[in-house]
């Protein structure tokens, strides 16, 4: 059964990957040269750049927000630093948002979230690893939102809950924020979006292997 669900996932991957390629290889030059227009236009506005792209990932508690592709975004338009920095803050202040309301109302408001059976994955995971539960599950697309809900729901000690995914979050906006950067550097959209997607797919291929 594992075995097949690995071969599910990485047959996905693919899938994605091919529907990224061929768009790409047959409009590639035009969408580099949009490309470069974009990376010269939002140099010129960065502080509104930041300001759009960190809200988005302050809001992705709340709404299905690609906080991937949007903090890659962020080190292509930003640079390392700025996007790095832009994404921690957002990241970080959607932990906080995520965590009160776990805190405040619990199971319900978790459970319409994100549902129920992910809810459960988590406790089962939580009896293994514990409170590094968040940092385990912040690459992971709905497991990363349930965890922090889960962390207020358990009520974890706010000053290690804002530790360990302030850390999280300063490692996973690194990540995203150097792939964005050297994207930019090789004038290669194809690059970010490419990593934006297949790099959380690999970490929900990693959390689901057992």
């Amino acid at each position: 059964m594992a075995e097949n669900r690995k071969r599910s996932w990485l047959l996905l991957g693919l899938i994605i990957l091919a529907f990224i390629l061929i768009p790409f290889l047959l409009f590639a030059d035009a969408i580099e040269m949009w490309t470069q227009d974009f990376l010269e236009s939002a140099g010129e506005r960065s502080a509104l750049v930041a300001a759009v792209l960190g809200t988005l990932l302050a809001i992705d508690i709340l709404l299905p927000v690609p906080s991937s592709v949007v903090s890659t975004a962020a080190g292509l338009f930003l640079g390392f630093t700025g996007g790095m920095m832009t994404s921690l803050m957002g990241m970080t202040f959607s932990c906080s948002v995520g965590f009160w309301l776990g805190g405040r109302f619990g199971r319900p408001i978790a459970s319409r979230l994100v549902g129920t059976g992910e809810l459960q994955r988590l406790e089962d995971i939580s009896r293994r690893v514990g409170d590094w539960l968040i940092v385990v599950a912040r690459p992971v697309p709905v497991l990363a939102e349930a965890s922090i809900l889960f962390a207020g729901m358990s009520r974890m000690p706010t000053h290690r809950f804002m530790l360990l995914t302030t850390l999280s979050n300063l490692g996973i906006s690194a990540v995203y924020a150097g792939i964005g950067a050297l994207s930019a550097t090789l004038n290669s959209f194809l690059l970010a979006v490419a990593a934006s997607i297949l790099v959380p797919l690999l970490a929900m291929m990693i959390m689901r292997r057992d």
